[in-house]
């Protein structure tokens, strides 16, 4: 893509480092940027600012969170006894937008995957392990991608956490949205939530 301004090209060049953010996508957004006023601009820019330098992560379930735990978290009408295993924040939002679930979550970070060099240790697992064993627990969720890299991780988790004697279970497989909870919808999703299945019975018995 050729610019008329070097200015111009680094600012789509920045935008173009977002995910799913092609060069043509990026120029539009810096177009639009640049027909709005400098306070509407400096908003932007300020919200951005704030967001990465007052954010926290809840010290109970590693949520994004405005306060050292966050408001699931801290909510009496939530059943902290329930853990619901997901991912990332994305997952939360998407499994909070069902209305079908009211436990706790615990958040990941991520999921295993050797290729990317993230392994056990780069993931909020340990913490989760300590809440079963030092928290009133009677279930855990699993709820994770069905692709490889959530395989592992499940397949990882089940392992670390049998041993505790808390009904282990994860969300119905065979949904149709591509293996990705963020791209669920709220029905379908809402569903595989319900319906989930201990997780020895999605274990090949050999």
């Amino acid at each position: 893509m050729n610019f008329s301004s070097r200015l111009l090209e680094e600012a789509v060049n920045e935008f173009s480092k977002l995910p799913g953010v092609g060069q043509k996508t990026a120029l539009r957004l810096v177009l639009h940027l640049l027909n709005r006023d400098e306070a509407e601009i400096g908003r932007f820019t300020g919200a951005m600012v704030t967001l990465k330098k007052d954010i926290k992560y809840c010290t109970v379930c590693h949520n994004i969170s405005d306060d050292e735990t966050c408001s699931i978290c801290t909510s009496p009408k939530r059943d902290h006894e329930t853990i619901c295993v997901v991912e990332d924040t994305r997952d939360v939002m998407a499994i909070e937008n069902t209305n079908q679930y009211f436990g706790s979550y615990h958040v990941l970070g991520g999921l295993i995957s050797p290729m990317d060099g993230i392994g056990p240790s780069d993931l909020q697992i340990e913490s989760l392990v300590k809440r079963a064993a030092t928290h009133p627990v009677k279930e855990i969720i699993l709820a994770l991608s069905a692709n490889m890299e959530g395989d592992t991780t499940l397949f990882y988790l089940h392992k670390k956490l049998k041993d505790f004697n808390i009904p282990i279970t994860t969300i119905a497989r065979g949904i149709a949205f591509g293996g990705e909870l963020e791209y669920a919808d709220e029905v379908t999703l809402g569903r595989s939530i319900i319906t989930r299945v201990p997780y020895e019975n999605t274990l090949i018995k050999g």
